[in-house]
């Protein structure tokens, strides 16, 4: 009987990431909390992957996620955390309804938007309907207790907020019941493992710019067709056509990655791909204030791109430029 109520209900990924190796942490206890008050949970194990991104996924949970219970260990701090949190309802009934474009569509003469309102678990396919729903729920576990969590679409993830877990400080029986499953005591991990670090890295990540990308060439047969965004706070963001011709200027994070698509011609089509240090580029974006224009310069012959912010240059870590899409994407293996 639960399973078939189950299926009737919303489905959804979670994911637990933390920023890198070695700042891993271990739910002990915790649970999900769902509007309809279905149960749901978090991942079995520790934390994995990169900041927003675990790399791994995870039993299907149904509902709608209003808010989290959790009590974890951090095992470079030597410390239990419990984290007590509503989401916002009213934000997260918006988003739940929402759909975010994904690619281009092939099958389908309605010009794309970045989200449409669909409803929950709208299926995707690229030909007829490029758009998807809610798919994961993402938490990230940064130091001191701060924890983020974003909402995620398919390759679109958005944060829905910053947390605080406060420290457990009678945590025998945690302790107990966490350190009875492993190969190790407590103070044989602390003495391998102790880190003491700062949250600051992390919330300095979520520090946000108003400005807009926007693709540029002497080339008068440029057609600008896709950039896609990783953001250094854990977001990632889609611009797709026609909008990608006048992107909205917006409050945006710093860019970590960015890759565009572009065409000049038949049988011209390029991929350009710019990965960016945080902290050249967040003075740069610091110093050029409100209404940025990050464009992206191709050169007449499409083989590389010059990256200005507000007409100053702004250096990338790497730069490259890809002939094909099939060129772009084995780059990745």
């Amino acid at each position: 009987m639960k399973e078939e109520k189950n299926e009737k209900l919303p489905e959804f990924q979670v994911e637990i990431s933390h920023p890198r190796n070695k700042l891993d942490i271990s739910p002990v206890e915790d649970k999900i909390i769902t509007l309809e008050g279905v149960a749901a949970s978090l991942p079995y194990g520790s934390t994995s992957g990169e900041w927003g991104n675990s790399g791994k996924g995870w039993t299907e949970q149904y509902g709608t996620p209003i808010g989290a219970d959790i009590k974890y260990f951090s095992r470079y701090e030597d410390t239990f955390y419990h984290l007590k949190v509503d989401f916002p309802v009213d934000k997260i009934k918006e988003y739940m309804q929402r759909a975010y474009a994904q690619s281009e569509v092939s099958m389908s003469e309605e010009s794309l938007q970045e989200y449409k309102i669909l409803g929950r678990n709208e299926s995707f396919n690229s030909a007829q309907n490029p758009y998807n729903s809610f798919t994961t729920l993402v938490f990230g576990f940064a130091p001191k207790g701060m924890v983020v969590v974003w909402l995620r679409y398919g390759i679109v993830q958005i944060e829905l907020g910053k947390f605080q877990a406060e420290i457990i400080k009678d945590d025998k029986e945690l302790e107990k019941k966490f350190f009875s499953k492993l190969s190790v005591t407590r103070a044989e991990l602390k003495q391998n493992r102790f880190l003491d670090i700062s949250p600051k890295e992390w919330e300095d990540y979520r520090i946000r710019y108003s400005w807009k990308p926007t693709i540029s060439s002497e080339n008068k047969n440029l057609k600008r067709f896709e950039m896609n965004i990783i953001y250094f706070n854990g977001e990632a963001e889609a611009i797709l056509r026609p909008w990608i011709d006048n992107v909205p200027l917006k409050d945006r994070a710093v860019p970590k990655e960015i890759n565009f698509t572009w065409e000049t011609g038949a049988n011209q089509q390029f991929v350009g791909r710019a990965y960016f240090s945080w902290e050249k580029a967040n003075e740069i974006f610091r110093k050029a204030g409100s209404k940025g224009n990050l464009e992206f310069k191709v050169s007449q012959d499409n083989s590389s791109f010059q990256i200005l912010l507000n007409g100053e240059p702004l250096p990338a870590d790497s730069t490259r430029v890809f002939q094909t899409e099939r060129e772009f994407h084995e780059s990745y293996k």
